[in-house]
């Protein structure tokens, strides 16, 4: 579906969209939810202006800041990923890049964990070249997140300290050694619908394999700390026509499901959404655990009835 057809696809009235978008989801997914939890192994400390961001130095905010944690703290963190019964353990870190001592570290941690802990790996470690990239792989690192944030139009109005294509050209090089690929963005900075359309359009055309959705959770003394949260019925047609639009791949949500869908837990799962983080997020809370296992037990019973 081209642009054109998409624009008209969000007219439709909101339930016939989510039937649409369900429909497609059991049509071309396997009906399985994806939970993923993540880690935020290096906190802060980022040089980068990215205007939603808490963890930029060059924003005002009160989170806690530290360096790299270590392998024994990662391990920790995987194998309580692994008890609150996610599918896949993210490390995250802070920052443009890592150096090389970061690499290494990270990629030994990986190494541990793959041989203590029965769960799927990813990293979202900013921009790598190949050679990290395949390092990772090799330690044990399945699928590498790296999101677009945004569409190409929208993306210097959000950051000005990299480029888009800077972005694209990480994904690529992901995919080159052979590493899945998960990337997506946040929707409700100020964007608009043709906005999101292209970001879609983008995603399938690079052909990920997994898209987080977030939904800004405006963050006091950030840029866009004041930005007005989009309604819950916008965040839901927005993950209809990524469901529409990149079929068979996961569609995650991520941060923002608790604030701006709160009294609709289930509605995303309705219109498309195959996945979801759990156990909170890089620098705000999510849902208690407890809640969520509830909430995947609802899911399943609308999926299979």
């Amino acid at each position: 579906m081209d642009r054109s057809g998409l624009i008209e696809l969000l007219k439709m009235p909101l339930s016939e969209l989510i039937i649409t978008a369900n429909r497609i989801r059991h049509e071309e997914t396997n009906s399985k939810l994806e939970l993923c939890n993540i880690m935020n192994a290096k906190s802060g400390l980022c040089g980068e202006d990215c205007k939603f961001c808490a963890q930029s130095l060059r924003h005002k905010t009160q989170i806690p800041r530290y360096p790299l944690k270590t392998k024994d703290e990662m391990l920790k963190m995987a194998k309580r990923a692994k008890r609150m019964g996610a599918d896949r353990f993210d490390i995250v870190t802070s920052g443009a890049t890592l150096t090389k001592d970061e690499l290494d570290e990270i990629a030994e941690a990986v190494s541990k964990i793959k041989k203590e802990v029965d769960i799927d790996m990813c990293a979202s470690l900013g921009k790598l070249d190949e050679m990290s990239l395949a390092l990772l792989k090799k330690a044990g690192i399945s699928r590498y997140h790296h999101n677009i944030e945004t569409s190409p139009g929208y993306f210097s109005k959000i950051v000005s300290t990299h480029t888009f294509e800077e972005r694209v050209d990480t994904i690529k090089a992901a995919k080159r050694v052979g590493l899945e690929v998960c990337s997506g963005g946040i929707i409700g900075m100020g964007e608009t619908w043709l906005d999101r359309i292209e970001m879609a359009l983008i995603l399938k055309e690079l052909n990920v394999d997994s898209v987080p959705i977030n939904i800004l959770v405006p963050i006091k003394g950030t840029p866009l700390g004041s930005v007005k949260p989009v309604s819950a019925e916008d965040a839901i047609r927005s993950i209809a026509m990524f469901r529409i639009v990149l079929k068979d791949k996961i569609i995650k949500i991520a941060a923002g499901r608790e604030s701006v869908l709160k009294d609709f837990p289930t509605a995303p799962f309705m219109a498309g959404a195959n996945g979801m983080l759990i156990g909170g997020y890089l620098t705000i809370a999510g849902r208690a655990v407890e809640a969520d296992k509830i909430l995947v037990e609802e899911i399943k019973n609308i999926w299979h009835g």
